[in-house]
């Protein structure tokens, strides 16, 4: 950084965003953070994201046996001029979350709905048991 950016950034400025992230940094950074619940219940693991302004189509969930991915893109409706605004801290673009599943599943029988702009997606549970006991033959 600059000694002209390190200046402008403790002016009277009030947007800095510009200098910590780049111009444009709400719709082409690489990913926004997607935050999640997550949490089990006697059959299930549940997942659930607020992803509100996301469509369906913009959506994009993988998962596997051990772990789950969310991708989508929340779509500005309309692109006002960066000095019209007196607060901005919404994310618009791509966002993504990758997350180590804690329990065994059976990811085949993943499901997912989208309620009043939350992510809701229920993995049934893997029977517990990962062994069995086998029976001694004798020669």
């Amino acid at each position: 950084m600059s000694k002209t950016e390190i200046e402008k950034f403790f002016s009277d400025d009030d947007d800095n965003t510009e200098i910590i992230a780049g111009d444009g940094w709400d719709e082409d950074f690489g990913g926004g953070q997607l935050s999640i619940d997550m949490y089990q219940t006697a059959t299930d693991l549940v997942i659930k994201a607020p992803i509100a302004g996301v469509k369906k189509e913009d959506l994009d969930v993988v998962v596997t046996d051990d772990s789950i991915t969310v991708r989508g893109k929340r779509e500005r409706e309309s692109k006002e001029e960066k000095d019209n605004f007196f607060v901005h801290e919404c994310y618009w673009g791509s966002f993504s979350r990758v997350e180590s599943l804690p329990v065994q599943v059976i990811s085949e029988k993943a499901r997912a709905s989208l309620k009043d702009g939350v992510l809701t997606i229920h993995v049934p549970k893997a029977n517990k048991e990962r062994g069995r006991s086998l029976k001694i033959d004798t020669d």
